[in-house]
């Protein structure tokens, strides 16, 4: 039986990893996703978590790496420069293959910033933040529905490709309330047997040993061109996007999370006078929908991008249109979010440059 709640985006994401099985959670408060450990600490504990505030957000990285290893469901969540302080240690959870679950709600920066919402972590998320050839399983959550569901489906990409997932939101996310239905599911369905785990010697086998440090060359260049095919395997099998009024359009918004359901309203404001501008909404921020996107790039005439950022989304946007059309940029920073208004005047900017 599913459930309807009324609930902030940090409030859904951690009621939906008590019900997608979680097993730990290990944390460092900070605004603005502080509401989670909070919500944990409480809810989950009473209902079977293991739930840690520790002492820095390399300690909580770390410890994931350890429970993850013992084969537990593993999260942890934080924002902007705390998923800095995290990056070595998810590198090495890459390398060891060790799926666990990651949330991050963007504050605007460079530096300590503002505790405002901001999409400026996503080089940091899509390209590897950490050191070395990785990639995290990025999802980009447009609502506080989806912040929920993208825990459910985040750890089971993770269990299925052995691979660490990070939901990558901001501060108003997080911190808007909206109608929510936890709909049912089943752990022992979806949890997977994990026989690699470090759970000790049995009868059956040696105790598995699980590393990301190997001395040789030869065998390092072993386990990156797997983890390279894995990759092309995610990349092959597990693209999402969300197409809005496509079908008819001349001109073409790209943007994910909160920019994304702003031009929704710049879209229809667009169209109220006789534009006709349809939404690309990336998903997964990795793998990236290029495909649809180069797809999409032979029928219009141009492509804006609208990121709370000084532009980073848009080098993939570049990558997958492959210069068939122009592409533009209309980013705020800071935690300033962009009006639809600002929006449609921008996109009236790119139509006069691509008339002419």
């Amino acid at each position: 039986m599913s459930e309807v709640r009324l609930m902030k985006g940090n409030e859904a994401a951690a009621e939906a990893a008590i019900r997608a099985g979680c097993d730990c959670y290990f944390g460092y408060p900070i605004t603005p996703q502080s509401e989670i450990i909070e919500y944990l600490s409480d809810q989950g504990r009473k209902r079977g978590m293991i739930v840690m505030q520790v002492e820095s957000e390399v300690a909580a990285i770390n410890m994931i790496y350890g429970a993850a290893g013992a084969g537990a469901r593993a999260m942890s969540s934080s924002s902007s420069p705390g998923i800095s302080l995290m990056q070595e240690g998810i590198s090495y959870i890459a390398c060891a293959e060790l799926p666990c679950l990651l949330i991050n709600i963007n504050r605007g920066g460079p530096g300590l910033g503002t505790i405002q919402p901001s999409q400026g972590d996503y080089f940091q998320s899509v390209k590897g933040g950490g050191h070395g050839d990785y990639h995290l399983i990025v999802l980009a959550p447009a609502s506080v529905q989806e912040m929920a569901d993208f825990v459910f489906l985040g750890f089971d990409l993770a269990d299925k490709y052995r691979n660490p997932v990070l939901i990558l939101a901001d501060g108003a996310l997080g911190q808007m309330m909206e109608r929510v239905e936890f709909k049912e599911y089943n752990i022992s369905e979806h949890k997977l047997p994990k026989p690699w785990a470090t759970t000790g010697k049995t009868p059956d086998r040696e105790p598995n040993v699980i590393t990301s440090l190997h001395i040789q060359s030869e065998e390092m260049e072993k386990i990156n061109l797997r983890l390279q095919q894995k990759y092309r395997t995610i990349e092959q099998n597990e693209v999402r996007y969300e197409l809005l009024n496509t079908d008819d359009a001349e001109y073409l918004f790209v943007a994910f999370g909160l920019s994304a359901r702003i031009c929704q309203k710049a879209m229809d404001i667009a169209r109220n006078e006789n534009i006709k501008v349809g939404l690309l909404r990336p998903i997964t921020l990795y793998p990236y929908p290029y495909k649809i996107l180069n797809q999409m790039a032979s029928k219009i005439k141009g492509v804006l991008v609208v990121e709370m950022n000084a532009g980073q989304m848009i080098e993939d946007v570049k990558l997958g249109v492959e210069g068939k059309v122009p592409v533009d940029f209309y980013g705020r920073m800071g935690g300033i979010v962009p009006t639809p208004e600002e929006i449609v005047s921008k996109l009236k900017d790119l139509i006069q440059k691509t008339s002419k």
